[in-house]
């Protein structure tokens, strides 16, 4: 029987630089036996240890935060003055989910009365399988990872074909943390057949998935003949709305980044930017300025602020964007002057960030996901109008409001049908806050409290005491 291989592809060469091999069917359910074995073990250890276990793996990887960089930058093209930056607030992250497994998983205490103790106890839901993406490998992981294995899970990894060492790192971590055998594990695969036949195993009690709303619904779909919980963080169309009070020169810098940082490869980056009308011309002149300053190429020169976009697929789709936008009336308003963005390296993925003017919910670009450096501006006339065209979206992760009348934005952003809402900033998930996705932006939550809550299961304890 073949076995299949996995290659990875520099998204900045276009050659390949890892190699993996996937797994057999034997090999797959072995996995889902090993992690049940291991649960009974687990499950009964105390938190305080299993805290001990996660820190000392966090320290780990604190100290391998150059060389971790480096691979992802090699490996999903950011540029390298970035990708340390990830790994050291990935590790924040979790250490913020440490901090909070305490209260998030302590027993809830029932009604006082005499001769009777009641009280709600969170248990461990069992083997949790883990599908996550290459574009913020490390913080992706970390959301599920560190409160599933806290609450007492075993764990199961699938990483990205794109990122394969990532997974490998952190298991290698946690090994030399001291976590039990049978914990944690993982496998590699590109295949959706080997995807759907763990997910349908007996014996995952829990699937978390973060990828693309096809990846999520086929998930879903695989998990739909038993009784599983499947968490899912799927894609974004996120807005962004400039009030005629800002200060343009502040927003429009703000704005870029949102829009254009890890070349637009973001679940939560900025997709889709309304500015009121008063101001528009303001703001994309100043939105030029900021462009003039990014500099697209080579990730590893640490002075590259764009690098290459994950695949030519990928490139090819964000073009066609483009191309449908110009065909229907939209100007390209990108400055001319960038040199870097006129002579990309040849061989990668590379797309120069783009400013789009004159756009319209007619056009692609303003209703389907990008995953690429654009930025279509379009003008609205008031808050009513800017309301209604950030809702017209069948996603709802993200949304932002930029003004300095908070009152106006607090209105505002309750309208907003996103399961995060920020004003005046963006493109932010904060590990004190849910992170949930409304709409077609996925189901079920991670972060916070609140992102324990899907690996466990609530048992009811209700003891009496005996006659005397």
């Amino acid at each position: 029987m073949s076995v299949e291989v996995i290659t990875t592809i520099s998204p900045t060469t276009n050659e390949a630089i890892v190699t993996r091999n996937g797994i057999s069917q034997p090999e797959l359910s072995l996995l889902a036996e090993t992690a049940s074995k291991a649960f009974k073990t687990w499950r009964t250890t105390q938190l305080s240890d299993r805290q001990i276990i996660v820190r000392k793996a966090l320290d780990v990887l604190a100290s391998r935060t150059d060389e971790l960089a480096r691979e992802l930058t090699e490996q999903m093209g950011r540029p390298i003055a970035y990708t340390g930056k990830e790994v050291a607030t990935a590790i924040k992250r979790a250490e913020f989910l440490l901090k909070a497994s305490d209260e998030a998983l302590k027993d809830t205490p029932g009604e006082a009365e005499k001769g009777y103790e009641r009280f709600i106890r969170k248990a461990p839901v069992g083997p949790v399988l883990v599908i996550f993406a290459w574009n913020y490998p490390y913080l992706i992981l970390v959301n599920t990872l560190i409160p599933a294995l806290l609450a007492g899970n075993t764990v199961i990894l699938k990483p990205s074909p794109q990122t394969p060492t990532v997974v490998e790192q952190v298991a290698k971590a946690f090994d030399e943390a001291g976590l039990p055998a049978g914990v944690l594990q993982y496998f590699h695969s590109g295949s959706p057949t080997v995807i759907e036949s763990i997910v349908r195993d007996p014996l995952i009690a829990h699937v978390c998935f973060t990828g693309s709303v096809a990846g999520g619904l086929a998930v879903q779909k695989a998990a739909a003949d038993r009784i599983v919980n499947v968490g899912l963080e799927l894609g974004g169309k996120d807005p962004a709305y400039v009030r005629e009070d800002v200060d343009v020169a502040w927003a429009a810098e703000q704005i870029v980044d949102g829009c254009v940082f890890n070349s637009g490869q973001s679940c939560c980056a900025v997709e889709r930017v309304y500015v009121h009308e008063s101001i528009h011309d303001n703001f994309i002149a100043a939105v030029q300025g900021v462009l003039r300053g990014y500099r697209l190429g080579d990730p590893m020169d640490p002075k590259t602020h764009v690098g290459a976009v994950i695949s030519k697929r990928s490139k090819a789709a964000i073009e066609e964007q483009v191309r449908d936008a110009l065909s229907k009336g939209a100007v390209d308003a990108t400055p001319t002057d960038n040199e870097t963005f006129k002579n990309a390296p040849a061989a990668g993925n590379f797309v120069a960030p783009t400013l789009l003017t004159g756009v319209t919910h007619d056009m692609t670009v303003m209703k389907d996901e990008t995953f690429g450096p654009l930025i279509p501006v379009m003008a609205v006339k008031d808050d009513a109008e800017a309301l209604r065209l950030m809702n017209d979206s069948e996603f709802g992760l993200t949304a932002s409001v930029w003004t300095k009348d908070q009152a106006a934005a607090r209105a505002l952003i309750d309208e907003l049908e996103a399961g995060t809402v920020f004003v005046n900033r963006c493109d932010f998930p904060s590990p004190d806050l849910a992170w949930t996705g409304w709409k077609n932006s996925g189901r079920g939550y991670t972060l916070s409290r609140f992102g324990f809550d899907q690996f466990v299961k609530l048992k009811s304890y209700h003891v009496a005491d005996a006659p005397a």
